[in-house]
């Protein structure tokens, strides 16, 4: 038999067991419990949303686009509106993501370049047990611990040097009660500092040692090979990584409960209560009737809420591709 009679017959018995293999019926039903897998997934989050867009149809027929912008929450007269909770979640979010963007940076650039081997797994482990603090925790050590430092000491420092600053001195104006979105926002920024910090610590231990090498054979110090080296090569998946973390923020509930005063008022100052989508709704759902214009109107929050957050995770996933192909 020539050796090209062998190979031919090689491929032959290679292309029959595949043939088993695909018509065993081990491989048919693991092909048909990861296919069903997927597809709950789907019918899942279809359902979400249509219970949600459904619930929340009468309160959009009631109060139209206008639902969006107004800042009215009368239970009382059965007027209800969508601005003040929208706009608290957005501030929260965004001024958590500006104290926390920082500080995780610093953890994983400590991480990953000036920490000794022997101290980055036990800093590691720390940060990634902080995400696994339930968000009731953060809420209460924010309530009694956080909440008496901002009203005793940080609120009654910037009110009074900032508050008179022209331009900017109204954020920093008002009554130092120590809730308000500046705590709210200071609470999800430790809650998404882990998120935050382990996606970078990741994504900066991806690059190829040889470049970081070069760098320093040419003379760069250690911040300029993460200036110009490390940080230009991941990016994009370090902001997915902050993405994600907006993600965290915006939907979460009680932590921000807590601590942002639960007031239905847009306020001028960060010292001022607010409300967020997920915290209104989890004052006001018990209180709501079935059927009545205010659970309509508090499902047509949650549905806001859910279509905020999926465009955010979907930038995410739209961020972090890219480099998960390379």
């Amino acid at each position: 038999m020539t050796t090209q009679d062998r190979t031919v017959q090689q491929a032959t018995t290679a292309v029959k067991l595949s043939t088993r293999r695909r018509s065993s019926p081990g491989d048919a039903i693991f092909a048909g419990v990861v296919r069903t897998s997927g597809l709950f997934v789907l019918g899942l989050l279809g359902a979400i949303i249509v219970v949600l867009a459904l619930g929340g149809t009468q309160a959009f027929h009631a109060f139209g686009p206008g639902f969006l912008i107004s800042d009215d929450w009368d239970p009382v007269q059965d007027i209800y509106g969508a601005a003040v909770p929208i706009f608290g979640t957005l501030a929260t979010s965004v001024l958590a993501l500006l104290m926390a963007v920082p500080l995780a940076f610093g953890i994983a650039f400590y991480l990953t370049e000036l920490a000794p081997m022997w101290l980055r797994g036990p800093v590691s482990t720390a940060v990634e047990l902080l995400a696994a603090i339930p968000s009731i925790i953060y809420g209460m050590w924010g309530f009694f611990v956080v909440v008496p430092i901002m009203a005793e000491y940080v609120q009654p420092f910037f009110i009074d040097n900032l508050g008179e600053l022209p331009g900017i001195g109204f954020l920093f104006q008002g009554p130092p009660f120590g809730t308000g979105i500046l705590t709210a926002a200071l609470i999800l920024a430790v809650m998404v500092i882990p998120f935050i910090a382990a996606t970078m610590r990741d994504v900066f231990e991806t690059v190829p040692p040889v470049y970081k090498e070069s760098a320093y054979g040419l003379g760069c110090t250690t911040w300029e090979v993460v200036r110009s080296i490390v940080i230009p090569y991941t990016r994009v998946s370090v902001v997915g990584g902050i993405m994600l973390g907006l993600g965290r923020a915006l939907g979460e509930t009680m932590a921000v409960t807590f601590v942002i005063g639960n007031t239905n008022r847009i306020a001028s100052s960060l010292f001022g209560p607010g409300n967020t989508i997920a915290s209104l709704v989890a004052l006001e759902f018990p209180e709501s009737e079935s059927g009545s214009l205010k659970l309509s109107s508090l499902l047509a929050l949650g549905f806001i809420l859910f279509v905020i957050s999926f465009i955010v995770l979907a930038i995410s996933r739209f961020l972090l591709r890219p480099r998960l192909k390379t």
